[in-house]
């Protein structure tokens, strides 16, 4: 299993001090969330108290935490970087500390997923600082994974395929896509995840829909059952796959379209190597699925980057011409949705030195069950 040690070094918080300085920006902030952690190992719970790592571009880093979370700060990998910790009461106001230790800014770089009650906040702190996305310094950092952060892609991507091993045996005729969720969502927690993030159980029409959860419609013979699933593991990487099965024999047409987007999915997936353009895996499904006929039923991009959350840069999307390197970790799935029934199939990939590294392995083919 990975180390946290190896998944937030210590001299990570040097470099992003540093590219918080090539930036131009006189201090980070940082919130509970994914960057946080990125940045310092520490999962803090987000709460209206604020707890906030800054990141001056002069003068050294400090966490502040509420005085009732100090404890499990302490016990976080922040504790080994070797920064000042300050914990605040419930008398006193953090922001107030916050404008005291840093002085006045011209512009800060706030965690993207900070709450609006301290954005609003930090500004009336702060007047006079233009306020940016912490993404602006952090992106370019995350987006390509380290050998540590591949390894916990790798677990999460080997429990969520453990998982799926599983589902042929909960989908029967008669069952709720509801009651085959629960099942999904126990499975994922017995397979190693500490969250559950999502789980998909699409059948019959609800599989036209790329973005339904679950419902109680009743399983019947005919249906095709679109599974996708993910949580994250305790290193905090995620894990994001989606399978096709059918209960009995499939419906013609869906039958036709399956093999379409299969080879379209496996295109995209052996145009995966350096210097190419995040477009350029998109357009790689998208051409076939568009000559088959099928391009107005594929309605979304073909992925999304993976890491610390389920979707972060970079997207597999037309117009994105980022060009992967060795180390960026994202989805590819493609999907045809032409209405009285549909389909995706996905994977994760890692760019590696010379293609691309399978992160999900159970079989592409359909399942009938």
């Amino acid at each position: 299993m990975t180390t946290n040690a190896a998944l937030y070094p210590a001299e990570r918080l040097t470099v992003v001090a540093a590219a918080v300085r090539e930036a131009g920006l006189s201090a980070l902030l940082l919130t509970p969330g994914p960057d946080l952690r990125y940045v310092t190992g520490y999962d803090a719970k987000q709460l209206e108290r604020l707890t906030c790592l800054a990141v001056p571009a002069v003068g050294d880093p400090f966490l502040l935490v509420p005085r009732l979370e100090l404890a499990a700060a302490q016990a976080s990998p922040a504790s080994g970087l070797g920064i000042e910790t300050v914990a605040w009461g419930e008398t006193e106001s953090p922001f107030g500390i916050m404008k005291e230790r840093l002085g006045p800014l011209g512009s800060v770089a706030l965690s993207d997923r900070m709450w609006a009650l301290h954005v609003l906040q930090f500004r009336d702190a702060f007047p006079g600082a233009r306020q940016e996305l912490a993404s602006t310094v952090l992106s370019p950092l995350r987006i390509r994974k380290t050998p540590a952060e591949v390894s916990a892609l790798r677990e999460a991507g080997e429990a969520i395929d453990r998982v799926h091993a599983q589902v042929p045996g909960w989908l029967r005729a008669g069952r709720t896509e509801r009651e085959v969720g629960a099942r999904i969502a126990e499975a994922i927690l017995a397979q190693g995840h500490v969250q559950v993030d999502f789980v998909i159980v699409a059948s019959g029409p609800n599989a036209a829909s790329p973005h339904h959860d679950v419902s109680d419609r009743v399983l019947d013979d005919g249906d095709v059952v679109v599974v996708d699933i993910g949580g994250t593991m305790p290193s905090g990487y995620c894990s994001d796959c989606t399978r096709m099965y059918a209960i009995g024999r499939p419906p013609a047409d869906f039958a036709a379209y399956y093999e379409v987007l299969r080879e379209a999915q496996e295109s995209a997936c052996e145009a995966v190597r350096p210097a190419v353009t995040a477009e350029a895996v998109d357009r790689a499904a998208r051409d076939i699925i568009a000559k088959a006929g099928y391009g107005d039923w594929f309605i979304h991009r073909t992925g999304h980057g993976i890491g610390l959350e389920s979707h972060e840069d970079p997207y597999i999307v037309e117009g994105n011409t980022t060009e992967l390197a060795p180390g960026m970790a994202f989805s590819v799935e493609p999907g045809i949705y032409p209405g009285p029934h549909g389909a995706r199939i996905e994977d994760i990939l890692v760019c590696t030195a010379t293609g691309y590294e399978r992160l999900n392995n159970a079989t592409r083919d359909l399942v009938i069950v």
